[in-house]
């Protein structure tokens, strides 16, 4: 029982080290995203520019087919 509890240990360690070194981006917060985190001034824009288009798009929606003949 003992044997297979330290193999299995040992292809767990294995399996990490694998994955930490092919999927991983250091571990700093941010960097695998695809926008800039670094200017939050920017990125505030960008959000509300992201937020408000799909808030305001059922009522553009409805305005334009209320406009249509």
């Amino acid at each position: 029982m003992h044997g297979t509890l330290a193999r299995a240990n040992v292809l767990g360690r294995n399996v990490m080290k694998t994955f930490i070194r092919n999927g991983s981006h250091g571990g700093v917060p941010g960097e695998n995203l695809p926008f800039d985190m670094t200017n939050r001034y920017k990125l505030t824009a960008l959000f509300m520019v992201y937020v408000g288009s799909g808030l305001a798009a059922p009522f553009l929606i409805t305005r334009h087919q209320l406009l249509k003949k």
